[in-house]
Parts: structure tokens; C-alpha cells; sequence
């Protein structure tokens, strides 16, 4: 999955964590198959970025996503409840900031940009480039690098730190080639070297 290149960590990085959420993990009302592969290489990750932020869907009982009211999915990650909390094996140690997506009924809350604070805070905090991670790769991974990329970062996808929900066989690896066909870099955690909690955070 990985292009081969190597990202040293520079000082204008930020990682964005997507959505690791109960509901999206096995058990969960939407979970991913593999989602719990995530977790060792975004916790290894974390301490190296000068500014780290976690995304959560954060949706009102009636949102328009739900298949009840027309939308695609069952019922999750309602504002509040167990479903929607970050699952307790995310440390979030060295989350800078939490952006809830989705709030408002019509929303869609894929994109952690999406009628959220994400841009104006990557901008004052001279961020230039964007790692992104997370749940789930095919769809608010997906849109989230997208969206960073249109708003003018650099963008790395780190593809062993998300997985697919793969609705349809095949739909991660899509998912992949129009990221890739969109100018964004598809990476491993162990394709980013340097930094460090001391030398980029302190």
C-alpha cells in the first residue's frame, strides 16, 4: 500500500486522527472488520508530531446519515453516548485537540473539515502538511485527505494506521488509487522517521 517514500517529521506537521471511536471498531454499530490494527502504529506516532488531532462523529438522535431518515447507515455515534466516546486504547496523551464532525442534522460529517474548526486551527498554528489516519480509510479517512488537500496541505494517508470498512470488496483499495490520483501520498507509520516528543514537541 505504501509508495515507498520516507517523511521525516518536520516542525509544520500535524497528525489528524480520524474517528476511532466504539462504534466504528468490532462490536460497534458500524465497526470495521481490521480496525483494530490501528492502534499500535497511531500510538507509536503520536508523541513524534509537533500537533496531533483527533476527529469524532458527534451526531445528533435524528441525523440524516441514519437509515431511518434516509440515509446509509444504522444508527451511531450519537453526541454523547458510548458509542460515539474514543475508544480507551487511543491514548490521547498527546491530542492537541478534539474536532467533533457531524453535528448538525444535515451534515454529513465525513471530512474532520466539514463544518468544523480543523482548517482555521491547522492555519494558526502555521501547519503545512497533514498526516492523516484513522477510521475508516474508504470513506472520513478518505474525505478528510481530500479535503486537506483541496484547502491547500500537503497530505500523507498512513495506510497501516487506518482500514477499510470495504462495503464492497475492494472499495480500500479505491480508496487508495483516488487518493493517490488526487496528488495525496499513501504511507506506512514505518515510512515516517525523525522527530521526536522532545526535539518537535518541547
Amino acid at each position: 500500500m505504501s509508495d515507498r517514500a520516507t517523511f521525516e517529521i518536520r516542525p509544520d506537521d500535524a497528525l489528524v486522527i480520524v474517528d476511532v471511536q466504539h462504534d466504528f471498531l468490532p462490536g460497534g454499530a458500524l465497526g470495521v472488520a481490521e480496525g483494530e490494527r490501528i492502534f499500535d502504529p497511531i500510538d507509536a506516532l503520536a508523541p513524534r508530531f509537533p500537533r496531533v488531532y483527533a476527529t469524532r462523529d458527534w451526531h445528533p438522535e435524528n441525523h440524516s446519515s441514519y437509515a431511518q431518515y434516509g440515509g446509509p447507515w444504522p444508527v451511531h455515534c450519537v453526541a454523547g453516548t458510548h458509542g460515539a466516546a474514543f475508544d480507551p486504547r487511543l491514548s490521547l496523551d498527546h491530542v492537541d485537540a478534539v474536532i467533533d464532525k457531524g453535528t448538525e442534522r444535515d451534515t454529513d460529517g465525513y471530512s474532520g473539515f466539514a463544518a468544523t474548526t480543523l482548517d482555521r486551527d491547522l492555519r494558526e498554528h502555521d501547519v503545512r502538511r497533514v498526516f492523516v489516519c484513522g477510521l475508516a480509510t474508504d470513506y472520513c479517512v478518505k474525505a478528510t485527505a481530500l479535503d486537506a488537500k483541496a484547502a491547500g496541505f500537503d497530505v500523507v494517508v498512513l495506510a497501516d494506521a487506518s482500514a477499510a470498512v470495504n462495503v464492497e470488496p475492494g472499495d480500500e483499495e479505491r480508496a487508495l488509487a483516488e487518493l493517490r490520483a488526487a496528488g495525496i501520498a499513501v504511507a506506512n507509520s514505518a515510512d515516517v522517521t525523525g522527530g521526536t516528543a522532545a526535539a518537535v514537541r518541547g
